[in-house]
């Protein structure tokens, strides 16, 4: 039951910043149910009146909107680090030994060359077909328990499902464990950004899992991500153990709750557009150019920088320490980029998104997110041909460091199990 305690709590339980939001530009709330709801009319009104806002909420930060302060600020690497991704702050994770956990996603020139190369076979787009057959079982089977019943809560029950076991079959780790995987994930990911105890808990709780399942591979290596980092080479030597429990749990975290809520928003938005939704079931071919749109559209992602010294974005003065949130979503948004940018086309031509991030950080799973996706979309569409919203005011987002649906109740034509 914890799992669902944990989802039905709703966003601001525990907040200490409740005052309401009066002008966004200066005193915006990352967790306000308006931004986490429907964020882009704001960054909309931000990149014409103000296209880097600030905010003293949740530890202060700074947050431009338009495509060009986003990708600037996530390639400048020499006035920016990635020593703190967080939206909000979060304390440094160490080990016994007083080492800071370290993953590629939070490391900086000269460590983080090397540490992402070593992880790049393994999400290559050779490696990640590997998948594409059991990722495809999966969605079937998921489907096929709640055909019959003409409804399901296609973000619970089908988009949340896939991801955690497509990452437990790369750590080689038990995927019926997909539920707790989840929790955790919520716990430090979502709802832990807002309450430091419960964020706490489960960080705790996903290192005990991985130090166990660390000391398993010692005797029982396999071929998994975990037993590679724990025989892999590192500038000569082997990988420092902090630099794989950093990475092992960045796996988990970032490999889950990226992608169910790119799968959960491309359902949402099909199941609201039915336009598109027929045109994608007779066009089969047009759904890889989709997904890029879909992705564009509704990136659920929002990172984190620190300004390593006094410095500015677009003339906007930074200091030293100062967080800076690059909302990619926002990025997309951009009608300085994109065509009728606030317009969803699924047959999008060009479309040069960073849903994926920009820089030397960009998103390593990004192969193994497309697949997903794709599978996912694909196999719902061909099995499950006609939904719409069963109600579209019960949807509920979660946003904050990644937005999309976590209640998605759709509905459609029964039909027997396949």
């Amino acid at each position: 039951m914890a799992a669902r305690a944990a989802t039905e709590r709703n966003p601001g339980d525990e907040m200490t910043e409740t005052e309401p939001v009066e002008d966004w530009s200066t005193d915006y709330d990352i967790f306000d149910p308006q931004f986490v709801t429907d964020p882009y009319p704001i960054w909309a009104e931000l990149r014409s009146a103000c296209p880097v806002a600030h905010t003293d909420r949740w530890g202060g930060s700074y947050m431009p909107s338009t495509f060009e302060t986003v990708t600037g600020v996530a390639h400048d690497v020499e006035n920016f680090t990635s020593y703190e991704v967080g939206v909000a702050p979060v304390p440094v994770a160490y080990d016994e030994q007083g080492n800071r956990l370290r993953s590629i996603i939070a490391s900086d020139p000269p460590e983080h060359t090397p540490e992402r190369r070593l992880m790049l076979p393994f999400f290559s787009p050779k490696v990640v077909e590997r998948y594409r057959v059991s990722t495809r079982e999966l969605c079937r089977r998921l489907i096929t328990g709640f055909i019959e019943d003409g409804r399901v809560d296609a973000a619970g029950d089908y988009a949340r499902q896939i991801p955690p076991r497509v990452i437990a079959d790369i750590l080689g780790i038990d995927p019926e464990m997909s539920d707790q995987f989840t929790e955790w994930v919520q716990g430090v990911l979502e709802l832990g950004l807002q309450d430091p105890e419960l964020r706490e808990r489960y960080r705790a709780i996903i290192q005990e899992f991985f130090d166990a399942e660390i000391e398993r591979r010692r005797t029982e290596p396999g071929d998994d991500l975990i037993s590679f980092l724990l025989t892999a080479e590192l500038d000569g030597g082997p990988v420092p153990l902090n630099v794989v429990r950093g990475n092992l749990t960045l796996m988990l975290v970032a490999g889950i709750d990226t992608t169910w809520s790119s799968i959960g928003s491309a359902l949402w938005h099909l199941a609201a557009n039915p336009g598109d939704r027929r045109r994608l079931v007779d066009e089969p071919d047009l759904l890889p150019t989709a997904i890029e749109e879909l992705l564009r559209a509704y990136s659920p992602v929002t990172m984190a920088r620190l300004a390593r010294h006094d410095t500015s974005i677009a003339g906007c003065p930074v200091k030293a320490g100062e967080r800076v949130l690059l909302s990619f979503p926002a990025a997309n948004r951009d009608p300085e980029v994109f065509d009728d940018a606030e317009e969803i086309i699924i047959d999008r031509a060009v479309n040069r998104h960073v849903a994926f991030g920009a820089g030397i950080h960009r998103c390593l799973g990004s192969n193994l997110a497309r697949m997903e996706m794709q599978v996912a979309v694909e196999e719902f569409l061909r099995l499950v041909p006609e939904f719409e919203l069963e109600d579209a005011d019960a949807v509920t987002w979660a946003g904050g460091q990644v937005r999309g649906p976590r209640y998605l109740p759709v509905r459609f034509p029964s039909r027997s199990p396949l």
